[in-house]
């Protein structure tokens, strides 16, 4: 049986604790949709708690909130999306590579990354062909065009075909992708 321990911090190494100067903040790794994502978010969680706040505590609950959230949720989702294009964070599986030969996991690699400029490329032209239909609809409980949520899918997945060649430029030039050397895009920088 194993017993925990418990070493005493006298009040004085606490203190100490917060001598050291924190770290410098980095914010290299975000782009400008990630910008744009954020705000959309803290809108969107300003709707949901100016929702909360109206239901709950005033007991009239503003109908409006829920559909401009909902709708700031679909942007936050496909631009949100961009990101993890960008950053390659996406699900993949990549097990099969490590059991295929290098030349013909390369290969498949180059196939994947060309797939998803494919996909995208075909997203956006729906996505293209939709707004076109649905142009003159209003949204129900606030008059505005609903065709602004269309054209933040639509940027969302443009977006994501600019980043797709980005990361293949990136993937050719690198002479591997994540999908071949997973433990490359993990590293912990110290």
């Amino acid at each position: 049986m194993s017993q925990e321990v418990h070493l005493q911090t006298t009040p004085e190494e606490i203190a100490h604790a917060f001598d050291e100067a924190p770290p410098a903040a980095d914010l290299s790794n975000y782009a400008f949709e990630d910008w744009v994502t954020l705000a959309v978010f803290w809108l969107m969680a300003g709707c949901v708690f100016l929702q909360f706040f109206t239901r709950y505590v005033l007991n009239d609950s503003y109908a409006w909130t829920e559909e401009i959230a909902t709708n700031c949720l679909i942007g936050v989702v496909f631009l949100g999306s961009v990101m993890c294009v960008r950053l390659s964070r996406h699900i993949q599986v990549d097990v099969l590579y490590h059991y295929l030969p290098l030349p013909v996991a390369r290969a498949l690699a180059i196939f994947v990354d060309l797939v998803r400029i494919v996909f995208f490329a075909y997203a956006c032209w729906l996505m293209w062909r939709y707004v076109a239909i649905v142009a003159h609809e209003r949204m129900v409980t606030v008059d505005l065009p609903r065709n602004i949520v269309f054209y933040s899918v639509m940027a969302g997945f443009v977006l994501m075909l600019i980043r797709s060649i980005q990361v293949f430029v990136a993937n050719q030039r690198r002479g591997y992708s994540v999908l071949e050397k997973p433990e490359e895009f993990h590293k912990v920088e110290d």
